[in-house]
């Protein structure tokens, strides 16, 4: 198991599961949720996790993503057990989770990217194609200004920091308004973040995201649902 470690192991040290599951961007991940950790003065071990045995000594879970819905759900279901385990941890456990990108979408319903694929049913909805109006090109690739809908811990102190980096080309289309945490604007109003309970996810890459993106890591590791 490759393992990236934020300073030695003690008493005081939480561990991040960071799933690695061939659908993500995870050495990018871990070195920027290294910085979140440092950023947040929170001494943190994180851990490339293909396997649910690896889940039990977890305090936090992430879940990248990169490429398409139905690949990814795909890649989750060839570790065998996973999705159980990451059920356990963070649905029945309360875990904080972290979904990022496509990592967010499969918290979905259904996608239809490639066709209808069932998601993780997390948070109810679907993802669907964007289509900006005026002409603006899909996928949606670059920097944009995220909008909180309401208040939420993941987000504080993104004030003067807003702007994010997308690449994507379908959105989360929400059954509740509740459940959306930030949009942003592309030809269209775009899910940005969802969240529920100790769920959380962003169409972004927090990664990638360069001040706002670490601001948010850091409140990720703080977080108490």
């Amino acid at each position: 198991m490759r393992r990236g470690v934020i300073g030695s192991k003690d008493a005081f040290m939480q561990t991040i599961a960071l799933i690695d599951y061939g659908s993500g961007n995870i050495h990018s991940a871990a070195r920027a949720l290294r910085a979140g950790a440092d950023l947040a003065g929170v001494a943190c071990e994180i851990e490339l996790v293909d396997k649910p045995e690896r889940l039990v000594r977890a305090d936090r879970i992430v879940l990248p993503g990169v490429g398409h819905f139905a690949d990814c759900m795909a890649g989750l279901k060839a570790r065998t057990g996973l999705i159980e385990a990451l059920e356990a941890a963070c649905l029945t456990g309360g875990k904080p989770f972290l979904g990022i990108c496509v990592g967010m979408q499969l918290m979905a319903d259904m996608g239809l990217e490639d066709g209808e694929t069932a998601g993780l049913g997390w948070i109810s909805g679907v993802v669907t194609p964007i289509a900006p109006k005026g002409g603006l090109a899909v996928p949606h690739m670059g920097w944009n200004e995220i909008t909180p809908t309401r208040p939420h811990p993941i987000l504080r102190g993104l004030e003067d920091l807003s702007h994010v980096y997308f690449v994507h080309s379908y959105g989360f289309e929400s059954v509740s308004e509740s459940t959306i945490a930030a949009t942003t604007e592309y030809g269209q109003t775009v899910t940005a973040a969802v969240a529920r309970d100790n769920l959380f996810g962003t169409q972004f890459h927090p990664e990638k995201s360069q001040k706002a993106g670490l601001q948010m890591l850091a409140n990720f590791v703080k977080w108490t649902p």
